[in-house]
């Protein structure tokens, strides 16, 4: 028997594990599998409406001649259902101007997969079904509208002032980590 002789390889083996290692951590960062056991609900009202009230007890509803000019209402511009891509997605979008003038795309019963960095989009691209659908929507104009901010529920994102809303036809909720779409709808005008 041979003293002081080091076994070859296990230089070799700890290197591997370590490396092993290092890539499972770096590879639940990045997929971050954990999310689609998680589900974030969050419910929005539609900003800036608000119930009709009733005139004072007592008040003429009558109490002025002229009629006063209608308030600035809150409109639906276009709309659309949610279809599936990546993941099963489901709930409609509306490209809604408030009464004080500025948009907001609204998800309405949003139901859809968690996932790492999730966006809403505005975009140019034609909403596909299947496969041929899931990557089209970073190929043409997009405006990102923030991470999403839960995958169930009824949400809204506000579209910045400068944006020319009649370049955009539809809204992907976007992963912007592995660039696929979760779901998407056309916004149809109304």
């Amino acid at each position: 028997m041979e003293r002081g002789r080091k076994r070859p390889g296990r230089p070799w083996v700890t290197g591997v594990l370590v490396a092993a290692v290092a890539g499972v951590g770096l590879g639940l960062y990045w997929f971050q599998p954990w999310k689609l056991w998680q589900d974030e609900t969050v419910q929005e009202a539609l900003p800036g409406v608000v119930a009709p009230t009733a005139p004072p007890a007592g008040a003429s509803s009558a109490s002025s001649s002229a009629s006063p000019s209608p308030a600035p209402r809150t409109r639906t511009l276009a709309g659309g259902e949610l279809i599936s891509h990546e993941h099963a997605t489901s709930g409609s979008v509306q490209l809604v101007r408030l009464a004080d003038g500025s948009h907001v795309v609204r998800l309405e019963n949003l139901d859809t997969s968690n996932g790492p960095d999730l966006r809403v989009w505005l975009t140019d691209a034609p909403v596909k079904e299947g496969r041929a659908g899931w990557h089209v929507f970073d190929d043409g104009a997009y405006v990102s509208l923030g991470k999403l901010k839960g995958n169930k529920g009824s949400q809204n994102y506000t579209v910045p002032a400068d944006v020319d809303l009649s370049r955009f036809t539809s809204v992907s909720i976007w992963c912007d980590r592995f660039d696929v779409s979760f779901g998407a709808a056309e916004l149809a005008r109304t």
